[in-house]
């Protein structure tokens, strides 16, 4: 059996019907796991919620490597504003519009 991150286990199993889309899944994946990321009373009971959250933290950053396995695998066509490019850490700095490239004489005058 591999050895598969937890983020690509979901990913594989969001995309049961349409297992070669698996690398299409890894952000929703990301974003079951970033629910799961604040434990709920019953699980603050059972055990430590550091702990929890430091192991929910370790998979989601995971997803980096994923997609970078699945960019390798399939690589996309298109353009961003399709949404067919994926967009890596290093593509996307602290501004989520920071890739957004708009041209002189296309923004909007106020």
């Amino acid at each position: 059996m591999e050895d598969r991150s937890l983020i690509e286990r979901l990913a594989r199993h969001l995309a049961a019907a349409e297992p070669d889309d698996w690398p299409a899944r890894v952000e929703d994946a990301a974003s079951i796991l970033a629910l799961l990321k604040e434990p709920d009373t019953a699980m603050r009971t059972a055990g430590d919620a550091a702990v929890w959250h430091s192991m929910i933290e370790a998979a989601l950053r995971e997803r980096w490597s994923v997609g970078r396995l699945g960019a390798e695998e399939d690589a996309p066509s298109g353009s961003d504003e399709e949404g067919e490019i994926r967009l890596t850490p290093d593509a996307v700095r602290g501004d989520r519009a920071d890739w957004v490239h708009l041209h002189p004489g296309q923004e909007k005058q106020s």
